[in-house]
């Protein structure tokens, strides 16, 4: 009786061994993805600080498309002027 009663402990003693591995291993898993994201999104966030330096650079920009648009409504005076509409 006291060999059943034993196997018993031994087989809940095994099979929580495992189960702690289980646990283990997943955790294991989990922070190693965590450290591959981290290493991701400091490259991600140095990437958009080169997109943000990159057009900011564009500030004439919006002097560039005013001088167009001026343009435009001067060459559109010109033909309707040419046409006579």
């Amino acid at each position: 009786m006291l060999a059943v009663s034993s196997a018993g402990w031994l087989v809940g003693i095994a099979i929580s061994s495992l189960v702690i591995a289980v646990a283990a291993v997943i955790l294991i898993v989990i922070v190693a993805l965590a450290t591959r994201i981290a290493r991701q999104a400091a490259t991600a966030e140095q990437a958009v600080e080169v997109v943000r330096r990159q057009t900011t650079e564009l500030g004439g920009a919006a002097r560039i498309n005013d001088s167009g648009v001026r343009i435009l409504h001067a060459a559109r005076s010109l033909r309707k002027v040419a046409v006579g509409k």
